[in-house]
């Protein structure tokens, strides 16, 4: 009798083992479960968003800290972009309120294909109104257009962000710059020269030139030289020389540590500069163009405890060498050329827009007077996935010259570290130092 509730139990394990097995073996021939990340990105405006054909209160609309608002003209469009890391479903909704008149707005993808009408009633607060799913068939950067369909009352909806969700791994920026990432090229000499001048050219492209553009060519420890889009009717040579006062307020550098004008060329405008530190700036308004290589030429010259810099640049359109200005820095122990490098640089809030420059046929020649040939420069930018989200930055070679790009969102570039070596040109530049006014 005391047997039969052992044998018992034998019988119950041996069920449960045979339920347990064939259980695993109905789970291992089953196709894998796969996981995917599937995250809700809210996509601000202000961070993300620009207005087409242009930024226009009470017009096309404006972006602020709180996304679109003043919109009152059905014709103008605001794209939101972002940038997804592999290709599939995206789920769109919009933030919006609309103090005003209901409305409906028409949200598509890439301004083509697929189009969805959202109703916006109106509201005093921001509600979360659902759009509908799109398919992103190429992990490059993409955008959500919205434009106005119907206009009830004096302003369409305010648009504060639009909330993504997906498992595309989206990238966007969460950044407070609007402006495009500027990217630097770092070049490569050897390290023990004393270089007394810096040569080199630059080479815009055509459509690459939008407003606040800096294409910064002769770069070094204690200044810039470069070419600026200042406005629509107005274009820059600009050359820059830093006090070694660290201060943003030129107004507090002791006569010590000036930085003090000794010549410039005609119509150049001088006068002090601050905010990035401080010192001594001048420039000369000049309409140079897309497609014409401009040649760069800085020198330093130990002066005791001074340097004096000196910047001149050749336009094809004047085919002689010019002045742009002279600068004596102090405090300076007479030190010469170094950290050379170029940039390309958006200071304005318009990162939607195109930055493109080509740099080549750099040299450097040292204070013994012999010119040594750059041909390497490590690419680098201000964009992170720390402090700046955007990934539309790149570098190259073409035309025999290296290139830098930035904004756009055209593309997206994967250079930083990288260092370009473009090929040689083998003959140092053909200026005549000596009779350069």
């Amino acid at each position: 009798m005391k047997k039969y509730p052992i044998i018992m139990l034998c019988l119950l394990l041996a069920a449960c083992a045979k339920s347990i097995d064939s259980e695993l073996a109905e789970k291992s021939n089953s196709p894998k479960a796969t996981t995917e990340l599937v995250t809700t990105d809210t996509v601000t405006l202000y961070s993300n968003g620009y207005v087409y054909p242009k930024e226009q209160s009470n017009g096309y609309g404006t972006i602020g800290t709180s996304g679109l608002g003043a919109w009152t003209d059905t014709s103008g469009i605001t794209r939101v972009y972002f940038y997804p890391t592999t290709t599939g479903s995206i789920n769109v909704s919009i933030r919006v309120k609309a103090p005003g008149n209901t409305n409906t707005l028409r949200i598509r993808l890439d301004s083509s294909g697929t189009a969805y009408n959202v109703v916006v009633n109106q509201t005093s607060s921001y509600v979360t109104l659902n759009v509908g799913s799109f398919n992103i068939s190429s992990a490059n950067y993409h955008c959500i257009e919205i434009k106005a369909v119907t206009k009830n009352g004096t302003y369409l909806p305010d648009v504060q962000s639009v909330v993504i969700t997906s498992s595309l791994g989206l990238k966007y920026n969460k950044s407070q710059y609007r402006g495009a990432p500027a990217t630097h090229l770092s070049y490569k000499y050897p390290g023990d020269s004393a270089i007394s001048w810096f040569y080199t050219e630059v080479n815009v492209p055509s459509g690459a030139d939008p407003l606040y553009a800096y294409y910064m060519t002769n770069g070094f420890w204690d200044g810039y030289f470069g070419i600026q889009v200042n406005s629509p009717t107005e274009r820059r040579i600009l050359f820059s020389i830093w006090s070694n006062y660290n201060t943003n307020d030129p107004n507090e550098i002791p006569a010590d540590y000036a930085v003090t004008l000794v010549r410039k060329g005609t119509g150049v405008v001088d006068n002090a500069f601050g905010n990035e530190g401080s010192g001594g700036q001048t420039y000369l308004v000049f309409p140079w163009v897309t497609g014409n290589t401009y040649k760069m030429l800085v020198h330093a010259e130990a002066a005791g405890t001074h340097t004096l810099f000196t910047a001149w640049y050749y336009a094809p359109e004047n085919g002689a060498w010019k002045l742009l200005a002279e600068w004596d820095k102090s405090k300076t122990n007479g030190q010469l050329l170094g950290g050379l490098y170029s940039f390309v640089e958006n200071f304005g809030s318009n990162g939607q827009n195109y930055f493109k420059a080509r740099y080549g046929n750099q040299w450097v020649r040292t204070k013994n007077g012999n010119w040594i040939e750059v041909t390497q420069a490590s690419f680098t930018t201000t964009a992170s996935d720390a402090a700046h989200q955007r990934y539309d930055i790149g570098a190259g070679i073409e035309t025999s010259m290296m290139y830098m790009y930035s904004g756009g969102f055209r593309q997206v570039g994967n250079s930083v570290g990288v260092t370009y070596t473009r090929p040689s040109s083998g003959s140092a530049p053909s200026v005549n130092l000596s009779t350069l006014p």
